[in-house]
């Protein structure tokens, strides 16, 4: 290789450094710094006004002391593996109806995607009150229809509670996975389809052996996008509809942390409680990268 090819690679290789740079710099300023103070402020005894008082790991013990937080740190998992397998299970159904060539299914798919444009605290007050035991379109339905003994507390009981939040969370976002699984479904080539009705291959067969295993790499990327979303954007819908209630049944790790750095003043126990979530869900992203990044799933 000649000196001008070598001096021409490591400019261009120098240029991609810099135009890297700005992102890099962005994400040391609002995702490292923070996540290192927060570890810092975890060690120390805060209110957020006054001086920091060193503490050790004491709040770390006070944690793993807290049996609200480990309730909260269950139902955030019962959450992100709940709602990613309804999600996922949901769209795939809404796709496979929208792909029909029916009257009107353009009109339904954009009817079916729009709540996901709405911010989960509308969507938490609107369920709030489809839910709320008095006047409740539910309950109300339920009582016309003669089906008296299905009326329940929604949000009252603490048996139900969580997966009637979940089930909101899944109402939601059904529109965004039917568009994902949409997309999958017409990029399956016709002709294996043609090939099963010339085998004699039924619905169900055809189902399970060509749209399946063609739509497995949607179905990952779907499962891995709903599981991460579960852990960290739970706070709104549960705050609005629930406050964490009834006895702290639907109460998810971010409002924990959210409630005792913000409604007690205690910071450190706050950032040790989220260090303790940044490491578990780091274990879950671990996992979700090596399964994404399996050949078989994109094959």
């Amino acid at each position: 290789m000649t000196i001008g090819k070598t001096k021409r690679l490591s400019s261009s290789r120098l240029f991609g450094y810099w135009m890297c740079l700005p992102a890099l710099i962005l994400f040391t300023i609002f995702v490292i710094y923070p996540l290192f103070k927060g570890f810092y402020i975890s060690l120390n005894q805060w209110d957020g006004f006054s001086s920091m008082k060193w503490n050790g790991l004491k709040n770390y013990g006070f944690v793993f002391e807290d049996p609200v937080f480990w309730q909260a740190l269950k139902n955030t998992f019962i959450y992100a593996i709940v709602s990613p397998v309804l999600k996922n299970v949901v769209g795939l159904i809404v796709a496979l109806i929208f792909v029909q060539p029916i009257f009107g299914s353009y009109f339904f798919r954009v009817c079916t995607y729009i709540p996901y444009t709405f911010s989960y605290v509308i969507v938490g007050v609107l369920f709030g009150w489809i839910y709320n035991p008095t006047f409740g379109l539910l309950n109300n339905f339920l009582t016309a229809i003669g089906a008296e003994e299905l009326i329940r507390g929604w949000l009252s009981d603490p048996d139900i509670a969580l997966f009637s939040v979940i089930m909101v969370d899944v109402w939601k976002c059904m529109g965004f996975h039917g568009v994902l699984f949409m997309a999958g479904l017409n990029a399956i080539p016709q002709d294996l389809y043609e090939a099963a009705d010339i085998d004699g291959a039924g619905t169900l067969k055809k189902f399970w052996h060509i749209t399946l295993p063609q739509l497995n790499s949607t179905l990952v990327t779907g499962f891995l996008l709903a599981m991460t979303g579960a852990f960290v954007n739970n706070y709104d819908v549960v705050n609005v509809m629930t406050g964490g209630g009834p006895f702290h049944s639907t109460e998810v790790a971010i409002y924990t942390i959210m409630t005792t750095a913000f409604r007690y003043s205690n910071m450190g126990k706050a950032n040790a409680m989220s260090t303790i979530l940044v490491i578990f869900v780091a274990i879950v992203g671990f996992i979700q990268l090596k399964v994404m990044t399996r050949d078989e799933n994109y094959e």
